[in-house]
């Protein structure tokens, strides 16, 4: 079984779709001829033409608005944003227009569109490279949010939010993209768009996190076995649609839980998984469920992103905090 990268599985995932259904677009900034900044697009342009992978101005806004015209006209777009801080100027477009255009046609028009995002911090680049998004676009009903966390899952994810009649947010935590796994491609029997994953099983807590923080989480667990805590990590994979289930059963088994995220606090989505667990299973709780993330700041100079972003320590005294409750 050959060991890859999660940013070698997105290729794949990418050229797999392309093959099987030629009306998968590829368009954005640099996808083309550079192969991307981080060499997602790599070689697609040589194998499908610069018809397939199109290199289009610096304008996000101009992305996503002829995304949504090609996927009126039947065509499959997977769009990216270089970086997630550039997403914001086709915010309007992926606000009012892609997320709304079933609703607003009756169903007669979903839109087939993704919409690739690298984003999450840890790798010391400039303002705007390393931004945390998720929170607004969960917020926005129409949209489905997805972020992988290991290069099975980001094959298997990718492929089928192509494959979704509905527009999608495809989060790509970009200090985890040099993570390698042994995959057998293409994934056959990967959970579903929707469905979470049990990243590790344990009874004294559960860790809730995904995307870049997954691997933080597993970490942290990790360190605590050590001393004799047994730390569930639950993976969401997506935020939109939520798979509560999963995440419910874990804490009615372990009784507490604390949310990993490296979005700010405050209004980030662990405000939301916090909420619905309180809501759903209060009496199962042996402690309020906690939240680590970011400060409540901008994302700060790469020189001190290490103390901004949630690291095992920060999780580990979260952990011992609902412990000893």
């Amino acid at each position: 079984m050959p060991t890859i990268t999660l940013a070698q599985a997105l290729n794949e995932a990418l050229r797999h779709s392309m093959r099987k259904d030629p009306r998968v677009i590829v368009l954005g900034e640099d996808v083309g001829r550079l192969g991307g900044v981080f060499r997602i697009t790599d070689k697609l342009q040589q194998e499908f033409g610069e018809d397939r992978v199109l290199d289009t101005p610096l304008a996000e806004s101009g992305i996503v608005g002829a995304s949504v015209g090609l996927a009126i006209y039947g065509f499959k777009p997977v769009a990216e944003m270089q970086f997630d801080g550039f997403t914001y100027p086709a915010f309007e477009e992926i606000v009012s227009h892609c997320a709304k255009f079933r609703s607003r046609t009756r169903g007669i028009l979903p839109l087939p569109i993704v919409i690739r995002i690298p984003y999450g911090g840890g790798i010391g680049a400039v303002e705007h490279h390393s931004e945390s998004p998720e929170a607004y676009f969960a917020h926005t009903a129409g949209l489905k949010v997805v972020s992988p966390s290991n290069p099975a899952d980001a094959f298997s994810l990718l492929v089928e939010s192509i494959e979704d009649p509905d527009p999608v947010i495809f989060l790509e935590p970009k200090r985890r993209y040099w993570i390698r796994a042994e995959v057998d491609l293409p994934v056959a029997n990967g959970l579903p768009l929707g469905r979470a994953r049990v990243a590790r099983e344990g009874t004294d807590a559960t860790i809730i996190t995904y995307g870049p923080c997954v691997r933080t989480a597993e970490e942290a667990a990790e360190e605590a076995a050590a001393d004799g805590v047994s730390c569930e990590v639950i993976d969401l994979r997506s935020l939109v649609p939520l798979d509560l289930e999963t995440v419910k059963a874990s804490v009615r088994k372990t009784g507490r839980a604390v949310v990993v995220h490296e979005a700010q606090v405050t209004g980030g989505f662990g405000a939301e998984l916090a909420a619905r667990i309180m809501e759903d299973d209060f009496l199962s709780l042996q402690a309020p469920v906690l939240r680590v993330g970011g400060y409540d700041i901008p994302y700060p100079p790469a020189k001190l992103e290490d103390l901004y972003l949630p690291d095992l320590d920060r999780v580990l005294d979260a952990v011992d905090a609902v412990l000893n409750y």
